[in-house]
């Protein structure tokens, strides 16, 4: 695939980690960049490749989309941008074992989803937690432990980056960017009932 796109492949897959999502984007015309909607826009669909092991079991969370630190979000569940990035997801596996270089990852079955009732519910529930504790000024408090489906993460290139945010009693601080992220757990559901209800593995045979 990268031959095709004519993209040089990263020395090792700590340089080149996201690599291959921009690569399955880029062969895919995914036109929504960072701007907070779906990636191919015209139809309502996000792209989503997924690390998996050998098992087909995710290997790292999913990001979603940043967190709104500034208060101003969207005003309900049903207008939030996460909302917007899960109604309607391509998900794209890719077999990442340790001992795989690069070039030897395989690109698995593509599973085109949308989260059923309970799913969106769960991811609702986490969601206006989340933010309420936003509102407030809470921020800080959160951790990686918070949540049942959603969890929100420092989302930066570096400890120094800042953004502003809602502190207590309304004055606004500095703190690290965050994101939403889906938990493994979540997706480990997903690709389970998606290929279960297909028939057939995440990944081809050989």
């Amino acid at each position: 695939m990268a031959r095709e796109l004519g993209w040089p492949v990263p020395a090792s897959s700590r340089s080149g980690k996201g690599w291959p999502g921009q690569l399955i984007e880029a062969a895919l015309g995914a036109s929504a960049a960072s701007r907070p909607e779906p990636d191919f826009q015209l139809i309502g669909v996000e792209l989503k490749t997924i690390p998996i092991d050998r098992h087909g079991r995710p290997r790292e969370s999913t990001y979603v989309c940043s967190v709104p630190l500034d208060g101003e979000a969207s005003p309900s569940w049903a207008h939030s941008n996460v909302r917007r990035k899960l109604a309607r997801v391509l998900w794209i596996p890719l077999l990442c074992d340790d001992d795989l270089a690069l070039p030897e990852r395989r690109v698995g079955s593509p599973l085109l989803w949308s989260p059923d009732a309970a799913a969106e519910a769960a991811l609702r529930a986490d969601w206006e937690e989340f933010m309420e504790l936003i509102c407030v000024g809470r921020i800080d408090e959160v951790s990686a432990h918070f949540g049942t489906s959603l969890q929100i993460r420092p989302k930066a290139a570096s400890g120094r980056s800042r953004r502003r945010a809602v502190g207590p009693e309304g004055v606004p601080v500095s703190t690290l960017p965050r994101g939403f992220y889906l938990r493994t757990g979540f997706t480990s559901a997903i690709l389970d009932s998606g290929y279960l209800a297909a028939s057939r593995a995440p990944l081809p045979a050989r």
